[in-house]
Parts: C-alpha cells; sequence; structure tokens
C-alpha cells in the first residue's frame, strides 16, 4: 500500500507499507514483501558488501541486488503497527509507487473479508496481529477459517500435524518477533536499513522452497565464544556434521489436499541421514506422485553451482542457506520452442517428453561470509569452501540415489 510518510512534515515523499513475505520457510530475520517482484530484510553491513562485490559468476544463484531503503514503524489510531519503507535520504526526487501495483492490488485485498465465509482475509488476520497486546505465542496459536484456495498444513518435529493455515506460519512468527523487538528498543520513528532484493519466487503459483543450510560450520569469524560453541553443537548434533547439510524449512504443494506441507528447522535439527534423504523425497512427492521430471534440472543446476563454488578462493559462506524452488503446479507440456526464454531463465530439460521444468536453486543469507578483501576481515582463508563443497557433493548424491530408485 502506498501511504504519506508523516514522520517528517516537511518531507512530501510517499512510502509503502510492506506486508510480511508469506513464503518465508526458514531464517530467522524477517523479510518484508516491498512488491510484486521485490523484498527487503534488515540490513547487515557485510552482507550489503557481499552483494555489491559479488562475482559474477554466482549471480545466476543469487537474488538479485536492488540496492537499500529505510524503513520506520508506524502506528495508526487502533494501535495497530505497520512498518513503511521510504527512499533513502541521499536519494533526490519524489519517492513514488505506482498505484496499479501489486502491493497496493494487495493491501486493498487486506481490507475486505472473503466473501460468504464471514472469516477476515489472511492478510487480515496478519494486520490484526499488529496489534500491541498480541504476543507471538498468540499469534501462532490462533485458529483462522478460511475461504482460500490454498492453505498450508504444519507437522512438527515429530511429525504431527498442527492446525491448517492459510500460509507458512514461519515468516509471520519472524515478522512478529521483529515487530516486537522494533517496538521495544527503538523509537516509533526511528530509521532502519533494509536490503531490497529479487523475490525468486514472485513467478511460481504454488512455490515449493526447500531451504537448506550448507555446510559443515555455521558460526561466523566474529561469533562470540558462547554462539560458536552453540552452532557447534548444533552441526554436531545434525546432519550438518555428517551431511554438510541440514534442512532449516520446507514447504511443498499437495495437489491433493490443496495445500502447503510445512515444516521448520526444528524438524530438519533432529533428522539423521535416512530421515533427510526421505524428506528431500518427500519435498518431490506433491501428495499423489513423485516429481521425477524434477530431479535432473535440479542435480543439473547443483553441479554448475557446486563447480562455480569451487573457482570462489578465499570464500567462506558460514550459515549461508540453499533454496531449491520448483512450482507445485505442473506446467501443461511444451515444446523447448514454445516456452520464450524470458518466461524461464533458469529452465533445464528434465520432462520425458521433452518439455521444459522450471526449477531453480539459490544461495541468501550472507551475513556471516567472509572473503579475501572484505572490509575489516582479520581471518583470509586459502581455496574454496570445502564444507559447502561437502554439502553439494552429498546432496546431489542423494538426489541421484532417489532417482535410481535406491
Amino acid at each position: 500500500m502506498v501511504v504519506q510518510d508523516s514522520t517528517d512534515p516537511g518531507d512530501a515523499r510517499v512510502g509503502v507499507r510492506l506486508e510480511p513475505f508469506l513464503h518465508q520457510v526458514g531464517g530467522h530475520l524477517s523479510v518484508m514483501k516491498y512488491d510484486e517482484h521485490t523484498v527487503c530484510k534488515p540490513l547487515i553491513s557485510r552482507e550489503q558488501r557481499f552483494y555489491e562485490s559479488l562475482p559474477l559468476a554466482m549471480k545466476r544463484f543469487t537474488p538479485q541486488y536492488k540496492g537499500t531503503i529505510t524503513v520506520h514503524l508506524q502506528k495508526d489510531s487502533r494501535g495497530h503497527l505497520s512498518l513503511v519503507a521510504t527512499p533513502l535520504k541521499e536519494n533526490r526526487g519524489p519517492f513514488k509507487v505506482s498505484t496499479e501495483s501489486a502491493a497496493v492490488a494487495i493491501w486493498q485485498t487486506l481490507q475486505q473479508t472473503t466473501g460468504g465465509s464471514g472469516g477476515a482475509h489472511p492478510l487480515a488476520q496478519w494486520q490484526l496481529a499488529h496489534s500491541l497486546e498480541e504476543s507471538p505465542a498468540a499469534l501462532l496459536r490462533s485458529e483462522f477459517h478460511l475461504n482460500t484456495p490454498v492453505s498450508s498444513l504444519v507437522e512438527d518435529a515429530k511429525g504431527n500435524q498442527a492446525e491448517r493455515r492459510s500460509f507458512n506460519p514461519w515468516g509471520l512468527q519472524c515478522h512478529q518477533a521483529h515487530l516486537s523487538r522494533l517496538r521495544t528498543e527503538y523509537p516509533e520513528n526511528q530509521r532502519h536499513r533494509f536490503l531490497l532484493l529479487e523475490n525468486v519466487v514472485s513467478q511460481y503459483k504454488h512455490p515449493c522452497i526447500l531451504d537448506l543450510k550448507m555446510g559443515t560450520r555455521q558460526h561466523g569469524d566474529d561469533a562470540s565464544e558462547e554462539k560458536k560453541a552453540r552452532h557447534m553443537r548444533k552441526c554436531a548434533q545434525s546432519t550438518s556434521a555428517c551431511l554438510g547439510v541440514r534442512i532449516c524449512g520446507m514447504q511443498v504443494y499437495q495437489v491433493d489436499k490443496k495445500h502447503f506441507l510445512c515444516k521448520d528447522k526444528y524438524y530438519g535439527r533432529k533428522l539423521s541421514v535416512e530421515g533427510f534423504r526421505q524428506a528431500l523425497h518427500q519435498f518431490l512427492h506433491d501428495g499423489t506422485r513423485l516429481r521425477t521430471e524434477l530431479l535432473e534440472p535440479i542435480q543439473h543446476q547443483l553441479r554448475a553451482l557446486l563447480s562455480v563454488i569451487r573457482s570462489q578462493s578465499s570464500y567462506r559462506f558460514y550459515s549461508s542457506s540453499l533454496l531449491i524452488i520448483y512450482d507445485g503446479q505442473e506446467l501443461p507440456e511444451r515444446t523447448p520452442g514454445g516456452l520464450p526464454p524470458q518466461e524461464a531463465p533458469q529452465t533445464a530439460h528434465g520432462s520425458p517428453s521433452g518439455g521444459l521444468t522450471k526449477v531453480d536453486i539459490r544461495m541468501i543469507d550472507f551475513a556471516h561470509t567472509t572473503y579475501k578483501g572484505s572490509w575489516n576481515e582479520h581471518t583470509t582463508y586459502d581455496g574454496p569452501d570445502s564444507g559447502y563443497i561437502f554439502g553439494l557433493e552429498n546432496l546431489i548424491q542423494i538426489l541421484q540415489d532417489i532417482q535410481e530408485g535406491e
């Protein structure tokens, strides 16, 4: 939604009210939706510098970096909190957003209720969560009765099914925690810097997303001894140690039930090697069949990424994640010439009938990435990131085993 930024009476710039990004499946920082093709997240200097000096070979495997914005809390007359984005002070000229943007359309939909159901739209439920008396725990206990075409079914770490929701609850939990922290630690009009990044799932109707924490080490060089010990313990007790990869979150569309099956990082931490393999199998299963046509395109892109990582000397991608993305809504079979290249830039041949299957592999979260020449680095490394490579090699092998029916 386009709003007037009222924190400075002499400033006529127009801001954008941010919305929760409803397809966030992992991480602890809140990711917000800026517009249909752009998300934003709290700015961490090390991550910004990484995007600004990104090696050319890695660009196809990372979200496009779109710059920075400032964000502040805004409270309405009912006490509801919102995050509003405005341009940086050094950006000259008016800051305007088209009234026909998808963000505006979604915000207008937020104000309405679903026809015939009597329940609020899911984004309206999100707005109610901005109330000052709402806590993250209360939000997670809320029940939703929505007349929406797609819902999600959440499973806990033991595989027990919790209530059905119209969205993946993880991102909303991160958002509410972030709002609470901003409200208690900063003045209402305090400006915060956010990164603008490509929304890598905007082209998918039902985005199936697997968030993988890569590498055998998760703590950064600047971690305290307590934090270092905590991360080392998590790695030792999970598949991070033996495979170099663990599941940090997942949503997979079930075509038979028309909902997303969601799992979080606590589920991923408890998996054995066999459990990890079964989880990958589940990620590729739509509730009726295994999407075997996805296996070759995913492996193809992972091998391409592996080649790129092997060539990045001194880089260590500590605590970064890797997203595997595909559409839960199967596309009609089309010949290679029947799909314009601009509609599927990362497409790979995977369909037995010669059609095209769209998958995406993206690296994200570089707050602890280090490399030679990066600012204020006291520790440098030689050669590529062996822990990340170890994880990629095992991931490719497990997918190959699934493909071969082992």
